[in-house]
């Protein structure tokens, strides 16, 4: 079996975090829809907390028990929830605009 790089890690960590927003699309959806203003990454980020916080506190519990998990004795390398969240906004946004 060949041996893992460091991005297979990533990639997986990055595969993981997506699923953790079960319904991404209708949460953004959502908070587009509060926007009083045009809408960018950091005015999404930041009423996405204050709508969701529920969702947010179990991305940051799911990210938390992940980034403790070891395989063969190594941690994975995991983007923190900011920068996950952050990153699937800026990929929505861009789909949408």
């Amino acid at each position: 079996m060949p041996a893992k790089s460091k991005s297979d890690g990533i990639r997986f960590a990055e595969y993981n975090i997506k699923i953790m927003i079960l319904n991404q699309e209708e949460l953004f959806q959502n908070t587009l829809a509060q926007l009083k203003e045009k809408p960018t990454e950091q005015n999404m980020f930041t009423l996405f907390l204050e709508l969701h916080p529920e969702e947010w506190k179990q991305l940051k519990i799911a990210f938390s028990k992940f980034n403790r998990s070891k395989r063969n004795g190594k941690t994975i390398p995991l983007p923190k929830p900011e920068v996950s969240l952050r990153k699937e906004i800026r990929v929505w946004l861009k789909s949408k605009i």
